[in-house]
C-alpha cells in the first residue's frame, strides 16, 4: 500500500493517481509568462483546475526556471499567501506551496497550505522541523546546482549515471529526514526533470521512472519542459501540453501516481485512458 500523508488528508496512491495543478503567481514563469500573477485571475484558474480534476494546487511565487533570479521571502509571501487564503475559503482542495524558504512555508501553512514543495530537497533543517511539527506533506526534489546555473553543463560521475545518482539521493534523504523526526509517510520524491540535467539525463530518467518507485511515491514534473520541446521540436512551452499528456499516461503505467502539470484536463484524461487500457 502506497499512501502520502498531508496536513488534512491522506492520499491512497496504491492504484489511483493525483494530479497537481501548477499555479505560478510570478511575472517571469517560463511557461505562462506571469499570466496568473493577478489574484483574481489566479483564483479563477485554480478553481478551473479543480473542476478539471486537480486534487492539489501547487502555488509558486518564485520562478525556478534556468537562469531565474532569486526573490526575497517577503515578496514571495506577498505573491502567494493572499491566493492561498482566498482559495482555502472557496475550496477544500489540497494546497501546496512551492518554496524553499522557511518563512514563506510557515506563512503559507498558516494561511491554509497542506504541502510544502521544496526544489532544494529539504536540506534546511529548519524547514524539516517546520514540516515535521505541522504534519504537512513534503515534496523532496533533486536538483544539481541552483536555478541560475543548473543548466551549465550538468554532469553525473556517480557509477550508474543519473539514474543511480537520483536513487542514491532519494535513499539518503529518506534516512536523513526520518532521523530528523519527519514522518516518512509525509514524503514524496521528485527526480527534478530539467533541474541540473541534460537532455539525455532527462530522457534516461523518463525511461527509468519505474525503477525510481521504492518505498515512497514519486512526483513527476515534466510539464512543458525543454526535454519535451526538444523531443517534439516545439519552442513554445504552451504548445507542449499534448506531449505532456502522453508522457503522463506512460508514467502512470510505470507506477507514477503524482503528476504536476499545467494542463490538468489533459493529464486527467491521459490517466483515465491509461487505466482503461
Amino acid at each position: 500500500m502506497m499512501i502520502w500523508k498531508t496536513r488534512r488528508q491522506t492520499l491512497d496512491l496504491t492504484k489511483s493517481a493525483a494530479v497537481m495543478g501548477i499555479l505560478n503567481v510570478t511575472p517571469d514563469s517560463f511557461s505562462d509568462g506571469g499570466e496568473y500573477s493577478l489574484a483574481d485571475k489566479a483564483i479563477k484558474r485554480a478553481l478551473q483546475m479543480i473542476d478539471e480534476g486537480a486534487q492539489i494546487i501547487d502555488i509558486g511565487g518564485e520562478s525556478t526556471r534556468p537562469g531565474a533570479e532569486a526573490v526575497d521571502a517577503l515578496e514571495e509571501i506577498v505573491r502567494t499567501v493572499p491566493i492561498i487564503e482566498a482559495l482555502r475559503q472557496q475550496s477544500d482542495v489540497l494546497i501546496s506551496i512551492d518554496t524553499s524558504k522557511v518563512t514563506v512555508a510557515e506563512a503559507a501553512i498558516d494561511a491554509g497550505a497542506d504541502i510544502v514543495n521544496d526544489v532544494t530537497g529539504m536540506r534546511d533543517e529548519n524547514m524539516v522541523q517546520l514540516c515535521s511539527v505541522t504534519g504537512v506533506g513534503v515534496c523532496v526534489m533533486h536538483m544539481q546546482g541552483e536555478p541560475r546555473t543548473m543548466q551549465e553543463s550538468p554532469s553525473y560521475e556517480h557509477e550508474g549515471g543519473v539514474m543511480s545518482a537520483i536513487q542514491a539521493f532519494f535513499t539518503q534523504r529518506l534516512v536523513s529526514l526520518e532521523a530528523l523526526g519527519m514522518n516518512t509517510d509525509c514524503i514524496c520524491f521528485d527526480p527534478g526533470i530539467g533541474f541540473g540535467k541534460s537532455y539525455q539525463h532527462n530522457l534516461n530518467l523518463l525511461r527509468g521512472l519505474g525503477e525510481l518507485q521504492a518505498s515512497r511515491p514519486v512526483l513527476l514534473g515534466v510539464s512543458r519542459k525543454s526535454v519535451i520541446g526538444q523531443l517534439i521540436r516545439e519552442n513554445d512551452p504552451a504548445q507542449r501540453d499534448r506531449a505532456t499528456a502522453i508522457i503522463t499516461a506512460l508514467a502512470h503505467k510505470n507506477g507514477v501516481r503524482l503528476h504536476r502539470v499545467h494542463d490538468v484536463k489533459g493529464a486527467a484524461e491521459a490517466i483515465r485512458i491509461a487505466d482503461a487500457v
